[in-house]
């Protein structure tokens, strides 16, 4: 198999709670909404993050529950530690929770924060100095 990942897929227990959070809140266009069913945005080259209805979701797996899912946080890696700043209040305007105030990490001179969208996904908002995205989208990692 290829090493590569095409579609993140979250099981969303409020999908209109999901589109005001990131359409409305953070400014995301989807690249399909199907209302009711399931959202896509596309968030890197070949890679979509799909917001799907939880009920959809368990049906499409051939049950009727979603197996659940722990110790997972989406990052965003912004630029500065104001940006980390204003992501974490844009979320928080949208909707979201703040879990853990922008503050330096204990691990590798980075300065974050994490906040949960209205259905739980935990997303970590992070400047690292030593992390970027070459020409060729390859990641240094410093």
């Amino acid at each position: 198999m290829d090493q590569q990942l095409h579609f993140i897929t979250l099981a969303t227990r409020d999908l209109d709670a999901a589109r005001h959070f990131y359409q409305e809140g953070l400014g995301w266009a989807p690249k399909l909404d199907v209302p009711g069913e399931i959202l896509f945005y596309q968030v890197a080259p070949g890679l979509l993050l799909g917001l799907f209805d939880a009920g959809k979701f368990a049906e499409d797996l051939g049950g009727t529950t979603v197996p659940p899912v722990s110790g997972v946080t989406l990052s965003h890696n912004v630029d500065s530690r104001d940006a980390v700043r204003s992501t974490v209040v844009a979320m928080t305007g949208a909707g979201g929770t703040v879990l853990k105030e922008p503050q330096e990490s204990r691990f590798g001179g980075i300065f974050h924060a994490h906040v949960e969208d209205p259905n739980g996904v935990v997303w970590e908002i992070a400047h690292n100095p030593a992390w970027r995205i070459n020409d060729d989208g390859g990641v240094e990692l410093g």
